[in-house]
This record gives C-alpha cells, structure tokens and sequence, in this order.
C-alpha cells in the first residue's frame, strides 16, 4: 500500500446507538496510530472497519488507491494485506509452531519458507525456544505474544492491536512497547486501540481520542503530524515528512 487510507462520511450505528461517525479518517503507511478512548468510545468499531470486518452503513472506504466495494473477491485479495490482533486472541490446540505457523499455510507456503518465518516471528517476540511449546500451556502474556507473533509471521502491510497493552506482565509489556514503535520504521502501518491514554506516550507518540464514536478534538494531539480535527470530525493526520519508500 502507498497511498494513504482514507475513510470519508462513515457511519456506523447500533439500534439506535451511533457506534462511529467520521467526516473523515486518514491514515499513512509506514507510521504509528493510537486511538484512545473509554470503552463504547468507538475505537473496536474503527479497528473493525479497518480490518474490513465491518461494513459501514454510510460512507467510502479506500485502501491505499482503491475504493472498497465490499464484493466477495476483493475483500479476499484486502484482507490478506491487513491483520488484528484482538485483545484476547484465540490460540489453536497444539504446538506454538503450528499456531504461528496457520496462517502461512493457508496462504500456500511451505517448508522451510514457514519455518523460517515461525522462528523470525517468535525471535521478534521474545519467543525463541518456543516452537514446540504447547500454546494452552503458556502464561497469558506468552500467549497474547503468540498471537502477536502469528500477525507478524504474515508480514501484513496493515497491523492492527485491540489494547495490546491491556493487563500485560512487565516482561510482555516491554517487548511489545519496543516492537510496536519500531514497525512502522519497517514501512507497517500500526494501528492501536486502547482505554489508557498513557499508553500513547509509552509508544512514543500521541493519540486521537474517540468519545462516543466521535473524535475530541480538545483530547486529540499528534505532534509529528499536521493534525485537523475540527468541528467536522475529521482525523486528516498530514506527515510532516513522508515516510521513506
């Protein structure tokens, strides 16, 4: 993806409840977003929609230079590009290998294009060792690592984290601060949503916060982009200098 993504008039309710309205959201590859937020803030909806797991009731979605039209085929080639993680992943009976290593066979790749994958991914999360480990029997924070692990396996140009940060032990916490801010260096753009705005700091940059499916633009800071969040509803974050190619 080198255009940016850019999401236009989206809106999302719930019955009556309005779950996420946005004049307009952009997002650049190659860098860091934090969305930030109490719960029922808006920020799952967004992640989902993102993720094209959720279709918005109103309003355009492009990814990169093209528009989503949300037919069967084209949400088949997306969606490989793009990975989320959620706050409480599913792990497969078996092996850590077998978990990282899922989502790379049903893809098509085998043999020691997956090994080597599994043992990067695993080395990236602190993991290594780990392989033949059985996932069910790792700490809670050892498994949210695999399923961290599994995501990067897939080198998406899109990761996305459901409160990855969420009640981490300190060792799983450091690995996964360090991480997280050094993706998007490697051209992945990152998007983050959690409830503590402390986390954004933490991550080395600043947040766009959401209060009931709208941004607070009093709230909302990005000191290395040009930010406007005006009384439109926009999140139109500018680099300030493009990300290299």
């Amino acid at each position: 993806m080198t255009a940016p993504y850019i999401l236009r008039a989206i809106r999302k309710s719930y019955g009556q409840r309005v779950a996420l309205e946005l004049e307009e959201a952009v997002f650049y590859p190659g860098h860091l977003y934090v969305l930030t937020g109490p719960n029922g803030s808006g920020k799952s909806t967004l992640l989902n929609m993102l993720a094209l797991l959720l279709k918005p009731e109103q309003g355009q979605l492009f990814f990169g230079d093209e528009e989503v039209t949300w037919s069967k085929a084209q949400l088949t080639a997306l969606r490989k590009k793009i990975t989320l993680v959620h706050q409480t992943p599913y792990l497969f009976t078996g092996s850590v290998s077998a978990n990282v290593a899922y989502g790379l066979k049903l893809r098509g790749l085998r043999g020691e294009q997956v090994r080597e994958r599994v043992t990067e991914s695993l080395k990236q999360v602190g993991l290594e060792g780990f392989e033949r480990r059985n996932a069910h029997q790792v700490s809670g924070g050892e498994g949210r690592r695999v399923a961290l692990a599994r995501a990067l396996a897939l080198q998406p140009e899109v990761l996305l984290l459901d409160e990855p940060l969420a009640n981490l032990d300190q060792a799983s916490a450091i690995i996964f601060e360090r991480l997280i801010s050094s993706l998007p260096k490697q051209g992945t753009l990152v998007v983050v949503s959690t409830h503590d705005p402390r986390h954004a700091e933490q991550l080395g940059t600043a947040g766009i916060h959401l209060v009931n499916g709208r941004v607070d633009s009093q709230a909302t800071r990005y000191e290395e982009y040009s930010v406007r969040t005006d009384d439109e509803n926009k999140i139109v974050c500018q680099p300030l200098t493009r990300p290299a190619t």
